[in-house]
């Protein structure tokens, strides 16, 4: 498995790589945001640790690029940023995971093995479809027989997590991981009150979100 770290300190990139790579990880490393970017979408990796703080290109612009260009690739930010809204700014630019310094290196492997786990994402284009509804990765906006939906970000990732899971029940537990990353947790009645608002403004366009509830399990369509 191919690991790409993107980190502007010399001791911590050096100490990244002999941990992964004693774990059996092929890794590539770089300090240089312009470099990383480039690495990044020309190579092909499976994950990425990436910095915000870099010189040339920051961590959030490179992010960006990765999912304007549909890289099938797990990305957990690493960074100093502790505060919430640093959190959820970095998982909505499309990061999957957010860790923040310092930290323990088994937490950090653990969270890269929970990254594998989650089921890849295939997608021909930026695009999901299912019925009259699309999906737009890269906009990040749901279209309802071509009428925006207007949902708010919270309310986007939602739908996009059980759209890019067809056909399989996603527990509230995923949902609040999708949502949040692993650093938080959002509580069952926040989702249900975020999935309630989405299937409101779907309504008001005369079309019902095929969003349905198995009790006991989770959510699905």
């Amino acid at each position: 498995m191919k690991v790409l770290i993107i980190e502007d300190s010399t001791s911590l990139r050096r100490s990244l790589k002999i941990g992964l790579s004693n774990l059996g990880y092929t890794v590539d490393d770089t300090g240089d945001g312009s470099e990383g970017l480039s690495m990044a979408l020309a190579g092909d990796y499976s994950l990425l640790i990436l910095d915000l703080m870099l010189p040339s290109v920051d961590g959030t612009a490179i992010l960006k690029a990765i999912r304007k260009a549909n890289k099938d690739l797990r990305v957990l930010i690493l960074s100093a940023r502790d505060l919430t809204e640093d959190k959820v700014q970095g998982l909505l630019n499309g990061a999957d995971d957010y860790l923040t310094k310092p930290f323990s290196f088994d937490e950090l492997h653990v969270r890269l093995l929970c990254l594998m786990r989650r089921g890849s994402l295939k997608v021909s284009d930026s695009k999901i479809n299912i019925g009259l509804f699309s999906l737009d990765l890269h906009l990040k906006q749901l279209f309802c027989d071509g009428v925006d939906a207007n949902l708010t970000p919270n309310e986007y990732k939602l739908v996009e997590c059980l759209f890019t899971n067809q056909a399989k029940v996603i527990s509230p537990e995923k949902l609040s991981e999708y949502l949040a990353g692993q650093y938080d947790a959002v509580a069952k009645n926040s989702i249900e009150a975020h999935l309630s608002t989405a299937r409101k403004k779907v309504k008001l366009l005369g079309h019902d979100l095929p969003i349905k509830t198995k009790r006991g399990f989770g959510y699905f369509c």
